[in-house]
């Protein structure tokens, strides 16, 4: 039978609705089951277990991280990625609703690998732990993991139906100031107050806050403060997230944290440390041709994706690293409306919840469409990495 773009369709609509039970099952075992960034073990075993029953060649411990896996079918490029999260909150389980992204990533990995001959490009499925802090993708993505790969496809629930994602990009910075102990009425002139320096560090950054661009921020906490009252302290330190619109604009935001932590210990007789205290998430970097792909297939299931309002951004994410390296898209699908918030026990609700089913059905479809173009599509292939030339040309 000859093969044509329509018949691999109707074939994924037949494999996402066969599945449609066992991806839901999939969705809320996890969400029944949340698991902590890089402790990820049941999910990871549960997600690779059911791509090597369907014939995934599947390795374990990708990139040195144990909850980490890729699971490969086909051996030639065109090759495409579905990307699987499954980390959830501390407290707050699948709060972000990482449950859905893994199940609607895993039915898409199955659902193009039976519309595709083995022959034809390669579907790999990467388990990615650890988005909530510590940064699995950026950490695959340093290891090669995408780089003979032409496109990196997921989504996230949420409140909006965005069809590109404005995540920025951030990094955690520690910053120690070291001075001298001394008791406050025994010897008073011989201390070097840490404590007072890190309180006039957080007032030069308040300042500094005023002045930043949009959507740059600094926040900090004091993560070490002196042992007792009756000490001047001689250490004290904070920790300090820094987000900016793009990456170039978050190194520049650094610098001006260092700049700032220099004056301050020259003028309190301090000394200080700056230290990054987490791996670097990228801004995202959207590829228009193939987000606006998955939006038109995602519609045909009624659900329509509307470019994102201006001026508002949607937190970071792991995936801007491998933005960086390969066309990819992190569109924003609602399972709630959007009076509500992601992180919140509201939102967890809504990720087990009959709307959330619906989500992650037609997403996989349209996950899966999207992956069967990528592959058998040259012109919309060229047009995406044409265009992440570009981006990557005009900024970092």
């Amino acid at each position: 039978m000859s093969r044509t773009p329509d018949a691999e369709y109707r074939r994924i609509h037949e494999e996402v609705t066969d599945r449609a039970e066992d991806l839901w099952r999939i969705a809320t075992t996890l969400h029944a089951d949340p698991e902590l960034a890089f402790a990820e073990h049941r999910a990871a075993a549960l997600l690779s277990g059911e791509l090597h029953r369907a014939g995934f060649r599947v390795q374990q411990g990708t990139a040195g991280l144990p909850t980490a896996f890729v699971a490969r079918a086909g051996e030639r490029r065109p090759a495409v990625a579905l990307l699987l999260e499954y980390d959830a909150l501390p407290g707050l389980g699948h709060a972000c609703g990482h449950n859905l992204i893994a199940a609607a990533g895993l039915g898409a990995a199955l659902a193009a690998r039976a519309a595709l001959p083995d022959e034809e490009g390669s579907v790999l499925a990467v388990g990615t732990p650890a988005e909530e802090g510590g940064g699995g993708k950026a950490l695959e993505a340093e290891a090669g993991v995408f780089d003979d790969v032409d496109a990196a496809l997921m989504f996230h629930p949420g409140v909006y139906d965005w069809v590109r994602a404005p995540l920025t990009a951030q990094e955690q910075y520690r910053v120690g100031f070291h001075g001298r102990a001394a008791h406050p009425t025994g010897n008073p002139t011989e201390g070097v107050d840490a404590l007072a320096a890190l309180v006039e560090f957080f007032n030069v950054l308040s300042a500094l806050g005023r002045r930043l661009p949009q959507a740059s921020h600094i926040q900090g906490i004091v993560t070490q403060g002196g042992t007792a009252t009756n000490l001047v302290p001689a250490y004290a330190e904070g920790l300090f997230g820094l987000r900016a619109a793009t990456t170039t604009e978050l190194d520049a935001l650094a610098g001006q944290l260092g700049t700032c932590a220099t004056g301050v210990a020259r003028a309190t007789g301090t000394t200080v440390t700056v230290e990054r205290a987490t791996v670097r998430y990228e801004h995202f970097r959207d590829s228009r041709p193939l987000s606006d792909r998955f939006a038109a297939h995602l519609e045909r299931s009624g659900i329509r994706l509307t470019p994102p309002e201006t001026g508002v951004y949607l937190g970071s994410s792991d995936i801007g690293n491998v933005s960086g390296r390969v066309p990819a898209i992190h569109p924003f699908v609602a399972i709630m409306d959007g009076g509500g918030s992601d992180h919140t026990p509201e939102f967890a609700a809504a990720a087990a919840s009959a709307r959330a089913r619906e989500v992650l059905l037609a997403v996989a479809e349209a996950l899966a469409r999207t992956a069967v173009d990528v592959i058998g599509d040259t012109t919309l292939r060229e047009s995406a990495w044409t265009e992440h030339g570009r981006a990557g040309a005009g900024s970092r």
